[in-house]
């Protein structure tokens, strides 16, 4: 990529302020940095690869010594790294196994109830993000929501 269109890139980043993440402070949720990494970086036009360079540029700290030993760990000679292969790798480490677990547990325990279908739809919504490999597709998603 010329330098000019990197240059625009960091600075619709910047204009656009995406969370950084530390990986240090228990109140950081992995997913929420995911989620809105992934809104900043569809505005930008970023592909897939370098969706990760420029979210490898808003770790800190421990997060970010983390992506360099990732980025050691793959085998040399392997392409760049994508989108995908970065958030799985980022949410199975940092978003632990006991958190996963109680997100599964109440999402699956959701019910409308007194809720009003957009609560009930905006709540399924964001816990649905925490189990993905039980909804792998929107036809089970939909199912689900039903």
């Amino acid at each position: 990529m010329p330098p000019q269109e990197w240059q625009l890139i960091l600075y619709l980043m910047m204009r656009l302020d995406p969370p950084v993440f530390t990986g240090t402070n228990p109140e950081e949720d992995p997913q929420d940095f995911i989620d809105e990494m992934h809104k900043s970086l569809r505005v930008m036009g970023a592909t897939e690869t370098e969706a990760v360079e420029l979210a490898s540029y808003r770790l800190k700290e421990v997060a970010y010594s983390w992506f360099e030993l990732w980025e050691e760990s793959r085998e040399e000679g392997s392409p760049p790294a994508r989108w995908n292969e970065f958030t799985d790798a980022f949410i199975n480490h940092f978003l632990h196994a006991e958190t996963k677990a109680a997100h599964a547990t109440e999402f699956e325990s959701l019910r409308q109830g007194s809720l009003s279908v957009w609560e009930y739809h905006m709540r399924f919504a964001r816990m649905s993000e925490y189990d993905v490999y039980m909804l792998p597709t929107m036809g089970a998603r939909v199912r689900r929501f039903v």
